[in-house]
């Protein structure tokens, strides 16, 4: 699988969620960039030679919202394409990784938490 491959694949994803969740998806720009840096590597506590990062939501989850809030800027999910493909080289190992990131990324923006994504398997 290629980058623009990669890029299909999220978007077959979002596309693929059921309606409800779709709708949602409000204010948010999903990416496809090829790596973290290092400085947002160090931010979420991760160590650039050694750790990987798949995907990260930045933006106020769903729940912490109010209508009383001056209109924010849209919430960003990013998929990171290098370390993927570099991690999962099997197309279907990858395509499966790929869904599992994009799943638990937008569970952070309707305001899961690491232990709640994790019970559900993403």
């Amino acid at each position: 699988m290629n980058y623009d491959q990669l890029k299909k694949e999220v978007t077959r994803i979002i596309d693929r969620l059921p309606r409800r969740f779709r709708e949602q998806l409000r204010n948010v720009e999903f990416v496809v960039e090829d790596r973290p840096s290092a400085d947002l590597l160090r931010a979420e506590g991760l160590d650039p030679r050694h750790d990987s990062l798949y995907g990260i939501y930045q933006g106020v989850p769903l729940p912490e919202r109010s209508s009383l809030d001056p209109p924010l800027l849209p919430d960003k999910i990013s998929i990171f394409a290098e370390p993927l493909m570099e991690d999962f080289p099997d197309p279907d190992e990858l395509r499966n990784e790929i869904r599992l990131t994009v799943l638990h990324e937008i569970a952070h923006y309707f305001g899961m938490d690491e232990d709640e994504i994790e019970e559900l398997g993403y």
